[in-house]
């Protein structure tokens, strides 16, 4: 599953938009299904972005993209949800380690 075809939820929070999509970690390949193990099908990841309401995400600067890092997966999609609308958040309350929505306040978008 691409970012094109994963299914986004959104969140308002203080004035901002968290869009946020779970999905499997490792979604069956189409060429053989059988490669994914029960157990890595079962596990998922997200990503999302946090914006203005009613901006173009598409546009440079009119969002602050992030993702689950690197090898981090979760038991089901509610708990990638959760966990990826909490990033949202401290993103949102600048208690991310390293983004922040400060260009999009700066910058007027």
């Amino acid at each position: 599953m691409t970012d094109e075809t994963a299914t986004w939820q959104m969140v308002e929070y203080e004035g901002f938009e968290i869009h946020v999509a779970p999905m499997p970690k490792d979604p069956p390949n189409e060429a053989n299904p059988s490669v994914t193990s029960a157990t890595t099908a079962s596990r998922y990841t997200y990503v999302g972005y946090v914006c203005h309401p009613g901006a173009d995400p598409t546009i440079p600067g009119h969002a602050v993209p992030f993702h689950a890092d690197g090898e981090e997966s979760f038991a089901g999609r509610d708990e990638a949800l959760y966990e990826a609308v909490h990033v949202g958040r401290s993103i949102v309350d600048g208690t991310h380690p390293d983004l922040t929505v400060l260009p999009l306040v700066t910058g007027g978008v």
